[in-house]
């Protein structure tokens, strides 16, 4: 989590983050949290993180399409090739034509 942070405060403000872990995400804070749930609910066997888990994920999934859209006005079509690029929870990029 904090190599996304120190990747998102190091971005000027008028150009898509896509540096670091934000090259095999769109979204590495959304998945960071989804793991550091997952791995608490594990660990504790607690039915009560279980319910922040599902809860986050639904949130995540819903906020993530307006934030998307946030991006696309702001970054226009440098945020759009980004999208191309790069899958939106977690994968390989795609190469560069």
């Amino acid at each position: 989590m904090i190599v996304v942070m120190v990747n998102w405060a190091n971005t000027p403000p008028n150009e898509p983050i896509i540096k670091g872990f934000y090259r095999y995400s769109r979204h590495p804070m959304y998945v960071t949290y989804f793991f550091v749930f997952l791995g608490v609910s594990i660990a504790t066997a607690s039915w009560l993180f279980v319910l922040f888990l599902i809860i986050f994920t639904v949130g995540a999934v819903a906020f993530i399409d307006f934030e998307e859209k946030g991006c696309l006005e702001q970054y226009g079509d440098a945020y759009r090739e980004y999208m191309k690029r790069t899958p939106r929870w977690i994968g390989i990029p795609k190469l560069e034509k």
